[in-house]
């Protein structure tokens, strides 16, 4: 498991084209596994979209606060 919950996957690519790849998405400013993740999710979509197949329902998002954030904003508030 990686650090963002998603399991890691094995690519098997030369290493040529590896760092080639590294240097375009450098210039893209982008980091080659978020482009390698846009490059799947946009080839999945397309896929159902030609099948007619429903996209799963979105994942509901949590966000944490860390602790004593809203004890903090609350007495700012008050001032």
């Amino acid at each position: 498991m990686t650090t963002k919950g998603l399991p890691g996957r094995v690519v098997r690519i030369d290493d040529e084209t590896w760092d080639a790849y590294g240097q375009l998405c450098a210039e893209k400013g982008i980091a080659r596994a978020a482009d390698m993740r846009m490059h799947v999710v946009r080839e999945v979509n397309a896929w159902r979209k030609a099948n007619g197949i429903e996209p799963p329902a979105p994942k509901k998002r949590t966000v944490k606060v860390p602790k004593g954030a809203v004890d903090r904003a609350r007495s700012a508030d008050s001032d």
